[in-house]
């Protein structure tokens, strides 16, 4: 059962920053120097300065968000809402086949549980960026940055009726998508979505990092109260927004022994088709385990699909023989074990820290990698389709790493929950 309720949140008071765009930001994790750099030649309020804290050569950094927080907030940059809100969310953005498609949701707090008791994960997690977010919540004490998870109830239907008015804030972002905000205050509102989702299930998408961090807080502050509860957007798993984009893997400083391996494990176990760069990407309509691959040094494009005659053991039957009947289906499960793990050694922690290993969720970005020389070889994806995610989440099972990219992504700096 997941427990949705209105928040009382912190956020920034509109008539103290030039506009909500120059103080917003995408998520952390996308964010490079030159990027944070950029975004604070925006504004000195932008949210980077406390969610990507830098504090002066001998300031703990999260000692500085939490002071440069606590300073905004007595300056009135920020102000804390007396009343519990529902913050709606549209997201109007371009999908990969050209179309405008609108994604809506709200931002909510929800109750903390264990996975499995109404929430479920889908990737597995690592443990450096969970020690990063756990600093900076012990120093802030807030949540910055919402967590993205998916519904199986609707209450969008609840919600739409309040966004028809103008918007409290309107922000167009880097990647062309327009977002939407819109305050609930109504009563009656919360507790028709508090109730709508009481039986309904919880599929985080993205923030995985977030949230177990914020298991482990509540577990330290211990007791009742605001602290077990997260930000979350919630968004419908029925919506007609919800996109899924594929990302590809970037095979990079290998030796020739891998490249070698690599070679011999496609030969092997596919079957080769030289295809078009147009066509890297298979489509919904090939088999499981079908791949994209393009090499630096031949700079041909080729299909890749497993080798599996009717009624015989697979190659991934050895390898993936426990796992569940979903599981087994996942492209990157599949390039995992038989590329990154037997071609190239790779253990699963080589893998979590990225070793020889980088993602793009763009095909033109990796061949640009190839014929620039910046990686050695690439794997192309197609999108993992949201109802396989949902399976393989319902069989407690958990993906490997960059298993789904969903698009587009949550600002940074709408609203912030106190804990």
């Amino acid at each position: 059962m997941a427990d949705v309720q209105p928040l009382n949140a912190v956020h920034y008071d509109l008539s103290s920053v030039p506009s909500l765009a120059d103080v917003v930001a995408p998520p952390y994790d996308v964010i490079d120097a030159a990027m944070r750099a950029e975004l604070l030649g925006r504004s000195p309020f932008n949210v980077v300065e406390i969610d990507l804290p830098e504090g002066p050569e001998g300031v703990d950094g999260y000692e500085y968000a939490a002071q440069t927080m606590e300073s905004w907030l007595t300056q009135g940059v920020l102000g804390a809402d007396r009343e519990p809100t529902l913050w709606a969310l549209t997201q109007d953005y371009t999908a990969p086949d050209g179309r405008r498609m609108t994604r809506s949701g709200f931002l909510c707090r929800v109750k903390l549980a264990e996975y499995g008791e109404g929430i479920r994960p889908h990737e597995r997690t690592q443990p450096g960026p969970k020690e990063d977010r756990l600093r900076l919540t012990r120093a802030t004490r807030h949540n910055l940055s919402p967590i993205f998870s998916l519904s199986d109830g609707d209450a969008w239907p609840l919600i739409e009726p309040a966004t028809g008015g103008e918007p409290w804030s309107e922000v167009t972002d880097a990647d062309g998508t327009t977002h939407r905000i819109w305050r609930i205050e109504d009563p009656a509102v919360h507790e028709a979505v508090t109730a709508e989702l009481a039986d309904a299930e919880l599929l985080i998408a993205d923030g995985h990092h977030r949230y177990e961090t914020a298991m482990t807080y509540a577990r330290e502050v211990g007791g009742e109260g605001p602290h077990q509860y997260v930000l979350m957007a919630l968004v419908s798993l029925s919506d007609p927004g919800l996109t899924v984009f594929g990302t590809h893997r970037l095979l990079k400083d290998l030796d020739e022994a891998q490249r070698e391996a690599v070679r011999a494990v496609a030969t092997e176990l596919f079957e080769l088709e030289e295809v078009s760069e147009e066509e890297l990407v298979p489509g919904p309509d090939e088999p499981p385990a079908s791949f994209g691959y393009m090499d630096a040094h031949h700079g041909k494009a080729w299909r890749l699909r497993l080798l599996a005659e009717p009624g015989e053991p697979s190659p991934l039957d050895e390898v993936l023989g426990d796992r569940s009947e979903a599981y087994r289906r996942l492209d990157a499960a599949a390039l995992e074990e038989l590329f990154l793990k037997r071609a190239l050694g790779l253990s699963a922690d080589d893998i979590a820290a990225k070793r020889n290993l980088g993602y793009t969720p763009s095909a033109e970005d990796a061949i640009a990698k190839l014929d620039a020389g910046e990686c050695d070889a690439a794997f192309f994806l197609r999108p993992t389709p949201v109802e396989l995610v949902r399976e393989v989440a319902a069989a407690g099972e958990t993906m490997p790493p960059k298993s789904t990219y969903f698009f587009p992504k949550l600002l940074t700096g709408i609203a912030f929950n106190p804990l």
